[in-house]
C-alpha cells in the first residue's frame, strides 16, 4: 500500500510538470514586453489626447453608411462594380490634414481596408484597391501620409480583421447576404492580412497606430492568431501602437484599449463593458450619428456637446478619437469642417487644461470632471446650476484661479475637502478652475 502510494504520487507528479513543459510555448506566445520607443509612443499618445477617425471607401457613392454591403445584402460582385465609379476628385489631403490640425487633433485615424473588403491604398496582394480598381488611380494613404509629416500629425490606419469581399475568409456572423462562393481557407487569408500590414507598415512612413475592428464577427473559440500578426507590426516598427476594438479586456500585444461611442466604464451604447485596464485609454465616437457617409444625417452634435465629450474623455483618462466620414467627392462635409474650427478656437484657450494631462483625483460628477498636470488640478465645471462647489480633496491647495483670466477664487478647505467660492453661476461651455496644489 505504502509503495502503491509513493508510484501513485510520482505518476501525479510527473503529469503535473509535464503539463507545465507543454504549456511553455503556449504562455511564451502570450508573453510581451514593449519596447522603450513603444513605452514612449504611449506616452505621447497619451499626452494628444484628441484625434480624428475617416471612414472614407467606395461604400460612400451609396451614401448610407460603411455598412451597406451587409445591411442591403449587396451581392458582392455587383457591389464590386462600385470601384469602377469611385472617383473622389476633389480629395486634397492639404485640406484634410489642415481643417484637422485646425482643431486641435493631433493625429488621423483611417479606413485603410473596411468590412467590404475594399483596400484604400496601392495593395499588391489584390487589385481591388483605389488605385488599381477605380479612375482615380491615386494612392490616398500615400498623399495623406506625406501630408501629415509635412504638416506634424500622427497617422493610425484602421484595419478591419472581417471580409465581406473575399471567399477565402471563413464565414462568421456577418457578411452572409453577399453571395460568395465560399473557399474558407483560413491559412490564405491569414497571410493576406501580414502581407497587406507588412505594406502599410513598410512604406507609409511611420505610423502611429493599428487600429483592428471586426474580431467580435466570431465567437470566443475561434483562433484569430493575433500574437502572430501583433508581434509582426512591433518588429516593423516598434514604436507603433497596437488597438483592437474588440469589446473585450486587452489581451498581450495590445498597446491601447479602445472604446466603441462609450466613455471608458460606462457602457451606455452597449458595446463596452469590459473592464478598463491600466493601458493607455481612447474612446471613439461619431461627429453626427454614422461612421461612414449619409446623406440623409445631418444629425451633428453641436460644438458644446463635442467639447464636453472631448474632456469628459480626458477626466476619464482617456483620448477622444472623433470621426468624420467624407463624401464621396473626398471633400469633408462642410459642417464637420466648422465644428473642427470651432472646437480649435476653444482648444487654443483651454489645450493646457487638456495636453498633457492626466485624469485628476476627484472623480468625474454631473457637475463635470478634473484634469491634472505636474502640480495643477484643472477643475472642469460643465454643468453646475450654483456658484459654489465642494470638492473631496486632502491635499494643500495653495492657489485658486479662473483659467481663462487667472483672477482668484475664493476657497476653503479644512479635513473634508476645498469649497469653491464661484463669482457666478458657470455658463460658459466649460468653466475651468485652477489649483495649485
Amino acid at each position: 500500500m505504502f509503495n502503491y502510494e509513493i508510484v501513485y504520487m510520482k505518476k501525479r507528479i510527473l503529469l503535473s510538470l509535464l503539463a507545465i513543459i507543454l504549456s511553455f510555448p503556449a504562455i511564451r506566445a502570450q508573453e510581451y514586453t514593449p519596447t522603450p520607443e513603444n513605452l514612449q509612443a504611449r506616452k505621447t499618445f497619451q499626452d494628444n489626447k484628441f484625434g480624428i477617425f475617416i471612414h472614407f471607401g467606395v461604400y460612400s457613392m451609396l451614401a448610407d453608411g460603411e455598412w451597406i454591403m451587409n445591411n442591403r445584402s449587396i451581392n458582392y460582385k455587383e457591389y464590386e462594380k462600385l470601384a469602377g465609379g469611385f472617383c473622389p476628385s476633389k480629395f486634397n489631403a492639404a485640406e484634410w490634414v489642415s481643417a484637422i490640425k485646425a482643431s486641435g487633433a493631433k493625429y488621423i485615424c483611417i479606413t485603410s481596408r473596411h468590412h467590404d473588403g475594399f483596400s484604400m491604398f496601392n495593395t499588391a496582394q489584390s487589385d481591388y484597391n483605389i488605385v488599381k480598381a477605380t479612375p482615380f488611380k491615386r494612392d490616398i494613404l500615400k498623399e495623406l501620409s506625406e501630408e501629415c509629416q509635412k504638416q506634424g500629425i500622427a497617422l493610425h490606419f484602421y484595419y478591419s480583421l472581417l471580409d465581406w469581399y473575399r471567399d477565402d475568409y471563413p464565414v462568421g456572423n456577418t457578411g452572409r447576404g453577399t453571395g460568395r462562393t465560399l473557399h474558407e481557407n483560413w491559412p490564405a487569408y491569414y497571410q493576406f492580412m501580414k502581407n497587406q500590414l507588412t505594406e502599410l507598415l513598410t512604406n507609409y512612413g511611420k505610423v502611429g497606430a493599428i487600429w483592428f475592428d471586426g474580431q467580435w464577427d466570431h465567437n470566443s473559440s475561434f483562433d484569430w492568431q493575433l500574437p502572430g500578426i501583433y508581434d509582426l507590426i512591433h518588429k516593423l516598427q516598434p514604436s507603433c501602437l497596437v488597438g483592437n476594438n474588440h469589446h473585450l479586456t486587452p489581451i498581450p500585444g495590445e498597446d491601447i484599449q479602445i472604446f466603441e461611442r462609450d466613455l471608458p466604464g460606462e457602457n451606455k451604447a452597449g458595446l463596452s463593458g469590459q473592464d478598463v485596464s491600466q493601458l493607455p485609454l481612447e474612446t471613439c465616437e461619431t461627429m453626427n450619428g454614422m461612421w461612414g457617409y449619409r446623406i440623409v444625417d445631418q444629425n451633428y452634435k453641436s460644438t458644446k456637446e463635442l467639447i464636453h465629450y472631448l474632456v469628459k474623455a480626458a477626466g476619464k483618462n482617456a483620448n477622444l478619437l472623433m470621426n468624420i466620414g467624407p463624401q464621396p467627392d473626398g471633400k469633408l462635409p462642410e459642417v464637420s469642417v466648422t465644428r473642427l474650427k470651432e472646437m480649435g478656437e476653444w482648444m487654443k484657450v483651454y489645450g493646457e487644461t487638456i495636453y498633457g494631462t492626466r485624469a485628476g483625483i476627484v472623480s468625474p460628477h454631473d457637475w463635470g470632471v478634473t484634469t491634472a498636470k505636474d502640480n495643477k488640478l484643472y477643475v472642469h465645471i460643465l454643468n453646475l446650476q450654483d456658484n459654489g462647489l465642494f470638492l473631496p480633496i486632502t491635499e494643500k491647495v495653495k492657489k485658486a484661479t479662473l483659467f481663462k483670466d487667472n483672477s482668484q477664487i475664493k476657497f476653503k478647505q479644512d479635513k473634508n475637502g476645498v469649497v469653491l467660492y464661484l463669482p457666478e453661476v458657470p455658463t460658459d461651455i466649460d468653466y475651468v478652475i485652477t489649483l495649485e496644489m
